[in-house]
């Protein structure tokens, strides 16, 4: 009876049997893979198949899980699925169904868990899914691939009133804010949302906070652009919050982080979102806490040791300061922390008693001190990351290190004196980088033997001297996991031997002492993706060379003494650097066909000949190209410097390029343009006004005839502005609006033939040249560059060439800070304008060989940050102002050749110039120039005194003011009425005295036009 009894109770009904195998035959699944289907058949009951539930009685079926079944078609509206009545429970997700969701779901009106997840479904949700008004659980996440445009959610949800938990992760919603909202309230029980990736839209509204019940909201990655009600503190049984990557903005309510309830938020990757941590009270429930990528700032509170609990701390590339608080101590549950990017200084002893630790992520911050040994010892330690901060001392023993330990970063800090040995028994450690540190010591390869597991060596740009004494292996290499190795700046002479059987996919062999072939075996492994030679002293290659490197995409072997043709390129390269070698030969005609993915291309400083081929504007997605110094000759092809919108970076300066500067019309995303040292003619090209973000214009040094190139007015981008020596023309006065430079800080127009009077308003928007503390550029130290990989920390340097103190200087690394203005060797007249004064955060002031005429503004005191001063060869007169002599930073001087007058003013700096900077001034006199100023009354020389009667003697001075006069008036006057070319220069002159005397004149003359030019002149005559 009991065996009878059993029987009938594992068998189901025999049409839910026969549905389940129809099923089961009509369905396209894989059948190796396949963990449930591939199990039903006739010998077992059906209650016993996997994936199926039966009722209590083991009659008919409840619940199917056919989920990551690879499931890929025969499911349709026909399916016997829809037959299953009394189902309860179905999921089918994560499959490849690759169709629209039938709609005859609506017959299974028993559901009440219903899971389509990720299940390959796509197209419209079909509004069938609104009758199944028994759902509890509804996911219908896609990736993206449904959407619920009409019926809308709200049209869905309307009827289901029971749901729970609702999962629309990657479904395309078009509603916005407001629709949304209401949409969800129609759902009082809703306890569960995740609406991910939705395409919602902001702002997000207080009335969620009506839905009581909610204990997990999930929104990240949607558009909601708005700040977080202060209501959501409101919610009683929130447990989880998920607001990440949703363009918040404002102020984060700090009390709901005081939730009691809540146990995870994540509100990262916001970088408008502000906020500061509140009091966490004691035994507050949180575990997981995730504010990265945000503008959280201050210090962390001590209360955070409050949260006893807490696993996750992740805070990384905030505004976060100060020190870690001593109850950090506390968190013993602590599994997970990432406190990088941030400003966080001090020691980091107090992560001591975090035993449970299994990450520490603390780079790029400004810790100081030891590294405790202790947080080595933690033993579930598995990732450290102590990079870029200002760690000194030296490493102690890992003796008791935790053997689990798998990466470690101290890269980019002051620790010194010899690794210890004891780290190259941490025989599960993968990841070591000990770069750009003060590490000095003689390491043998050999000694990482141990360190079986290693994937990325790193010990570049410290004190270390490698010595390999390694054999290769083969075929069991000596790290057979070894992906990357960089040994730059190691003293390397020879090529490593470990290397010579690799299957490394990056190699860094820079900065050493290198010499001769590179070995055919450096590029052995076809999946090599990095190669970095630069820096030696290399000659050639052995053949083949780079010819089935199909991975390449960075090949640096700048700075050797490589030598003859160019090899043949790879297409996968993204960048590729020959700069400063010695290559001689012809740029291949059909060079743009093998760099269809390049992005950085450096030939810079070798030998190249011939033209600029024009294939080479098929590599669309250059992005940085250098010819510089090279032989090149012809014209530039008209293709490049648009390039499609694509080029960022083009030097082609110092080379033999002739003809004119033409272009295609296009777009333009220009940041650096040189081309100086040809002998380019021409004009310059007023295509150049399209480039928006034109940074670095480089034209010196040219055969350009042109004038001013006023159109570039409106480029508020502009750093670098050099047009010197060319045959450019004209004035500076631009018709219309002023230029607006406000980041210019380097303008050289020297060696050309510009004339008239330089604008009073044209220096008064370079901000870039006032030290201004609102001016953030002036407050941090940096230097222009173009970061090109970011992963890789690939950079092009911006350089140029300026004249400073006589002498051509090359500034390999342009400093943000850095300004000078050289308008030498032209034809300036009128008077120095005084607002060149205000420029106080000027380094190089050249005005010389010019037609200057008037004082020296005594608004040059001003120029604080003055290096070097040039007013020589001019018309200046009067006498050199006092607070010219307080300039204390002022190391070269020359007032040389003009009519300055009077004493040399003393200060502590002036006199140490040579007399030379004054020579060719009759009127002046003092140190240096002459020992003091005869005949001054101010050095207390007495008036003369005579004895002899005077009474019948004849007055000299009186007859010789009046022969004088007699003389003047023939010398003078005469001329003026007989010769017009006199008369002109005498009323030229009496301008430049009038424009000394009533300053007034100029201003009226550029603001208001000739007429009141006139009449203020008029006036001044009269007086």
């Amino acid at each position: 009876m009991l065996c009878y009894i059993s029987v009938v109770f594992a068998q189901c009904r025999e049409d839910q049997r026969s549905l389940l195998l129809e099923l089961k035959n009509n369905l396209k699944f894989e059948h190796e893979s396949s963990s449930k289907l591939k199990w039903w058949n006739q010998s077992t009951a059906c209650c016993e198949w996997r994936g199926v539930t039966c009722d209590e009685e083991r009659h008919v079926i409840i619940g199917l899980d056919l989920s990551g079944e690879s499931i890929s078609g025969g499911f349709d509206n026909s399916s016997s699925l829809f037959s299953l009545q009394h189902l309860q429970h179905l999921n089918l997700a994560n499959n490849y169904f690759n169709s629209e969701i039938p709609p005859s779901f609506n017959k299974l009106q028993n559901l009440t868990y219903l899971n389509l997840a990720y299940a390959g479904f796509v197209g419209q949700i079909p509004i069938e899914i609104s009758q199944l008004t028994r759902l509890v659980t509804l996911d219908l996440s896609a990736g993206e691939l449904m959407k619920l445009e009409n019926p809308s959610l709200g049209k869905i949800v309307q009827n289901l009133t029971k749901i729970k938990q609702l999962y629309l992760d990657g479904v395309i919603i078009s509603a916005h804010g407001q629709k949304w909202h209401a949409a969800l309230l129609q759902i009082p029980s809703l306890q569960e949302l995740s609406m991910i990736d939705c395409n919602l839209s902001g702002p997000l509204h207080s009335s969620l906070t009506t839905l009581e019940n909610l204990s997990a909201i999930h929104l990240d990655d949607n558009y909601l652009s708005s700040t977080v009600p202060e209501t959501f503190a409101n919610f009683r049984n929130l447990t989880t919050l998920s607001l990440a990557g949703c363009e918040l903005i404002g102020m984060f309510p700090q009390n709901i982080f005081q939730i009691p309830t809540l146990s995870f938020i994540d509100v990262s990757y916001n970088t408008d979102l502000h906020g500061f941590f509140p009091y966490f009270p004691l035994n507050g429930s949180l575990q997981t806490l995730i504010v990265g990528y945000t503008s959280f700032s201050g210090p962390l509170p001590n209360s955070i040791g409050n949260l006893k609990h807490l696993s996750t701390l992740d805070l990384y590339s905030s505004q976060f300061n100060g020190t870690l608080p001593d109850s950090l101590s506390n968190l013993t549950q602590l599994v997970d922390i990432d406190l990088s990017g941030n400003s966080f200084a001090g020691s980091i002893s107090s992560l001591g008693m975090c035993q449970n630790l299994q990450s520490v992520f603390l780079f790029d911050n400004s810790f100081t001190g030891m590294i405790p040994s202790s947080i080595f010892m933690f033993p579930s330690l598995r990732y450290v990351a102590l990079s870029n901060n200002e760690f000194e001392g030296q490493l102690k023993d890992f003796i008791n290190a935790s053997s689990g330990v798998q990466s470690l970063h101290l890269s980019g800090n002051h620790l010194e004196g010899p690794i210890p040995d004891s780290l190259f028994q941490l025989k599960n450690l993968q990841d070591l980088v000990l770069s750009f540190n003060k590490f000095s010591d003689t390491i043998e390869l050999n000694m990482l033997s141990m360190l079986r597991n290693l994937t990325t060596l790193d010990i570049s740009y410290n004190n270390l001297t490698i010595i390999d004494t390694s054999t290769p292996l083969f075929p069991s290499p000596l790290f057979p996991q070894l992906k990357r190795v960089s040994l730059a700046s190691c003293k390397l002479t020879t090529f490593p031997r470990f290397l010579k059987n690799h299957s490394l996919t990056v190699i860094d062999l820079s900065n050493n002492h290198i010499s001769g072939t590179i070995p055919q075996w450096i590029w052995n492994n076809i999946f090599i993706d990095h190669i970095n030679l630069s820096h030696n002293y290399l000659t050639d290659w052995e053949e083949p060379a780079l010819n089935n490197l199909s991975y390449l995409s960075i090949l640096d072997f700048h700075s050797n003494l490589l030598q003859g043709p160019l090899p043949t390129l790879p297409q996968s390269l993204i960048y590729l650097d020959f700069s400063n070698n010695n290559l001689s030969s012809i740029i291949p005609t059909k060079i743009g066909q093998f760099l269809i993915n390049t992005m950085f291309l450096l030939f810079a400083n070798n030998n190249l000949h011939g033209n600029i081929p024009e294939s080479i504007c098929n590599a669309s997605n250059l992005q940085v190209l250098d010819l510089s110094l090279n032989s090149l000759t012809g014209t530039i092809p008209k293709c490049l410097i648009a390039m499609n919108g694509s080029l960022s970076i083009l030097d082609l300066g110092r080379n033999k390029l002739n003809g004119t500067i033409d272009t295609f019309p296009g777009l333009c995303y220009l940041r650096t343009l040189h081309l100086n040292g040809n002998s380019i003619q021409g004009k310059l090209p007023k295509y150049l006004a399209n480039c928006a973000t034109l940074e670095i214009l480089d034209i010196g040094d040219n055969q350009i005839h042109d004038q001013f190139p006023c159109w570039l007015k409106d480029i508020s981008t502009l750093r670098v502005l050099i047009l010197r020596s060319n045959n450019l023309h004209g004035n500076l006065k631009c018709v219309g609006t002023k230029v607006a430079w406000p980041q210019l800080q380097i303008f050289d127009l020297a060696y050309n033939n510009f004339g008239g009077k330089i604008p009073l308003s044209f220096f008064e928007t370079s901000k870039a040249m006032i030290a201004d503390e609102n001016y953030g550029s002036k407050s941090k130290l940096g230097h222009l560059q173009f970061q090109l990989l970011k992963y890789d920390q690939v950079y092009y340097q911006d350089r140029v060439t300026v004249t400073s103190k006589e002498r051509k200087m090359d500034l390999v690394k342009i400093l943000t800070i850095f300004t000078a203005i050289d308008l030498s060797c032209n034809k300036f007249e009128g008077l120095i304008p005084e607002s060149l004064g205000q420029l106080n955060a000027l380094y190089i002031l050249n005005l010389s060989h010019n037609a200057f005429s008037g004082q020296i503004p005594s608004s040059f005191g001003n120029l604080k940050d003055l290096e070097s001063l040039d007013l020589s060869y001019n018309n200046l007169s009067g006498k050199i102002p006092t607070q010219i002599a307080k300039l204390s930073f002022l190391s070269f001087l020359n007032l040389s050749c003009n009519y300055l007058m009077g004493r040399i003013p003393t200060g502590t700096q002036i006199q140490s110039f040579l007399a030379d900077s004054f020579k060719g001034n009759d009127g002046l006199c003092g140190p240096p120039l002459t020992p003091n100023c005869g005949g001054d009354r101010e050095q207390g020389t007495p008036a003369s005194t005579s004895n002899v009667d005077t009474k019948n003697s004849i007055n000299w001075n009186f007859i010789s003011v009046e022969l004088g006069f007699t003389f003047g008036i023939g010398i003078v006057v005469l001329p003026l009425i007989l010769y017009k070319s006199w008369r002109k220069r005498y009323w030229k002159c009496v301008d430049d005295v009038l424009y000394h005397s009533i300053p007034h004149l100029e201003f009226a003359y550029e603001r208001h036009g000739e007429q009141s030019y006139r009449s203020l002149r008029r006036m001044a005559y009269s007086r």
